[in-house]
């Protein structure tokens, strides 16, 4: 945490230890083996499953479900392996209430879908733990491929390519590999390390490199790692973070969320993290929910979530939503942050509503504020990128750049959705499109 930020209100230990415990502990406990079969035995089997094709990265779920209910959790993994080599964090983080769960025929008749991500989270973690890899790798290509970025979408592709007998070189400006899993994901979503842990899972296949503290641009550059290797796929994220431009947003305790994220997700001893006791929360996606619920578990006494869109614009799920509120977060929507007021260090936020269209109507209010975390979107970093599309990456077909031989994917690339399975869909497809390129399939 930014040293400006310890001021009064904002201090660590508010909590006890058994609190934080408590308060960061799984969020979802893993299924039993009874409550496994149990929650198997409500799948339809379904011939043109709605799941799969809301799950983008086509896990054959029925197929999987009916692995866990005849007892072989482990081919059922292998089955969700094969589609999404990071099926274990998925089933952790994807919000399965939007996609293959609200597709569910249950939900439709009865509005209690099956458990398809805590069934996937089953077979995975049953698989993981017998420290085991499925796949292997495929004879020696000879060709060496270039990944910037460790995340979802750089370990997808890296992984696939490493199955089809190429070398891959991964680089990765943070200290440790997982990228967004590592850093950017609530720490009660994602318990015991397993980020970590399913990075060093998935590196068994072989033929994966990784080179920490090395980021496009400071370190790298695109043409020297296109004349290098054979290939280069980016999916290095968004680096940055939009800034706030009301006046006054440089005062002391006005930070970035996914700082605020990433520290807490790499603390060792969270009663060391020091929090505000008014607790602003500015945007309306899933970092923000994560820093808003984060800030309550450490001991915030207030916290709210301001958006300047309607609650049903926000790109936080409703489910997300409903876990803040839970929590004891407050959400007001249909307002936009005109100023920051104190005297150097925040004392108090301003807002003003706004209608649908965010124009404002001239009524303004203020919230105490003794910190403020921005959570408004980030933004693209790297020096001599391919040619973008509004503030990402331009993409046709399975990744495919402005530039030869290079592919991208993941959240720095336009396109999908900024979610974990997506970058993990795109990183995959990526590798697939490298692969036949490499081999005379096509043109690259």
């Amino acid at each position: 945490m930014d040293a400006r930020a310890l001021k009064e209100g904002v201090h660590p230990g508010r909590l006890d230890a058994d609190a934080l415990q408590d308060g960061f502990s799984d969020l979802h406990a893993p299924l039993t083996d009874h409550e496994a079969l149990v929650a198997a035995d409500r799948c339809y089997f379904c011939h043109d499953a709605p799941c799969i094709t809301a799950c983008p990265t086509a896990i054959d779920i029925p197929l999987f479900i009916r692995q866990i209910a005849t007892g072989t959790p482990e081919a059922a993994a292998k089955t969700i392996l094969t589609q999404n080599i990071m099926g274990g964090m998925c089933a952790r983080v994807c919000p399965t209430e939007t996609l293959c769960e609200e597709a569910c025929v249950r939900e439709a008749a009865e509005g209690e879908p099956v458990q398809i991500g805590r069934l996937q989270r089953y077979a995975t973690d049953e698989l993981m733990s017998q420290n085991v890899h499925p796949f292997s790798r495929a004879a020696s290509t000879g060709k060496r491929i270039a990944v910037v970025g460790a995340g979802p979408a750089g370990l997808s592709c890296a992984h696939r390519l490493a199955m089809h007998g190429h070398d891959v070189v991964v680089y990765d400006a943070r200290p440790k590999a997982g990228g967004l899993n590592e850093y950017g994901i609530a720490a009660y979503k994602t318990t015991d390390d397993f980020a970590a842990r399913e990075v060093d899972w998935l590196l068994k296949i072989g033929g994966i490199a990784i080179e920490n503290g090395k980021a496009l641009g400071p370190d790298l550059t695109l043409d020297g790692l296109r004349s290098e290797f054979d290939a280069v796929f980016l999916g290095m994220g968004l680096g940055g973070v939009n800034e706030l431009t009301a006046p006054g947003a440089d005062k002391d305790g006005v930070l970035d969320a996914v700082d605020f994220i990433a520290e807490l997700r790499q603390s060792s001893d969270l009663s060391s993290l020091p929090v505000g006791r008014d607790v602003v929360v500015i945007g309306g996606g899933m970092t923000a929910v994560d820093a808003a619920v984060q800030s309550k578990l450490l001991g915030a006494l207030n916290v709210t979530i301001v958006y300047r869109r309607g609650r049903d614009r926000m790109n936080a799920s409703v489910w997300e939503q409903d876990l803040a509120a839970a929590k004891g977060v407050r959400i007001i929507s249909n307002a936009s942050p005109v100023a920051v007021h104190g005297n150097g260090s925040v004392r108090e936020i301003e807002f003003e509503f706004t209608d649908d269209d965010l124009k404002p109507t001239g009524e303004t209010f203020r919230l105490a504020a003794d910190q403020v975390f921005k959570a408004i979107g980030q933004t693209l970093e790297g020096d001599g990128l391919p040619a973008l599309d509004g503030r990402k990456i331009a993409v046709t077909g399975a990744g495919r750049t402005s530039v030869h031989g290079v592919w991208a994917g993941g959240d720095c690339a336009a396109g999908g959705e900024d979610l974990t399975v997506t970058a993990v869909a795109e990183g995959r497809d990526a590798a697939e499109d490298i692969h036949a390129s490499l081999m005379g399939g096509s043109n690259g």
